[in-house]
């Protein structure tokens, strides 16, 4: 197995450590689990990019890649268990101590969802919230897929529409909880208003901490 050929780059790698993990970057010590790997990229890929810093632990300390098979095991994450496969771009710096980091970059995803193929063969969205990857909820979920499929489609917007859309631009934005209380509609038909309203635009899913919001765009 070969040695990983990397371009010099200490100052640039200590200066991408010193960011600490963000909601476009992510630590992996080891490449060992593609399919761990496919998680982040996914997160990254449903959200607006990112990249992994792999051979850095998660204290920013380096440890470095082994050799040319971690790469190896990246693209098999990234076209293997991400659905769709995902274009990556990987770029190895050498560090102090004959370290080498590899620095993978995945754009925003033209269409989302960005699935993981689960063992057992289950796909699940990951999304990326402050410094962690989290399952992305059934709504959003189903919310990138109507926006895909509709695309440039005019929906009218009815009354309780106009009602989400006045509480989406609340300082805070607002739950689906709430809008159905407000509007005295049922679950469903206030998924199908925020649906509707993601796909044409108007709202967006927003992590407050605790949970996601409908907030205005």
């Amino acid at each position: 197995m070969k040695d990983i050929k990397g371009i010099k780059g200490k100052f640039y790698i200590a200066s991408l450590i010193e960011e600490g993990e963000h909601e476009h970057q992510d630590f992996k010590y080891a490449v060992s689990d593609a399919r761990k790997i496919a998680r982040s990229l996914s997160a990254f890929a449903n959200n607006d990019g990112g990249r992994l810093l792999i051979g850095v632990k998660d204290n920013g300390s380096i440890a470095g890649v082994r050799n040319e098979e971690d790469i190896y095991v990246v693209e098999q994450a990234a076209e293997m268990y991400c659905e769709p496969p995902q274009k990556i771009r990987v770029t190895a710096f050498k560090t102090d101590g004959g370290h080498t980091v590899m620095r993978v970059e995945i754009d925003r995803a033209e269409k989302r969802p960005v699935h993981v193929k689960e063992s057992g063969g289950e796909l699940r969205a990951y999304y990326r919230v402050h410094d962690e990857n989290i399952s992305a909820p059934a709504l959003m979920v189903r919310a990138w897929e109507q926006a895909s499929a509709n695309e440039g489609t005019l929906v009218e917007v009815s009354r309780s529409g106009r009602m989400l859309l006045e509480m989406a631009e609340e300082h805070d934005g607002t739950t689906l909880e709430s809008f159905m209380l407000s509007a005295h509609v049922s679950r469903q038909t206030a998924e199908d208003i925020a649906l509707n309203l993601y796909s044409m635009g108007l709202i967006d899913f927003v992590y407050n901490g605790t949970c996601f919001m409908l907030r205005s765009k």
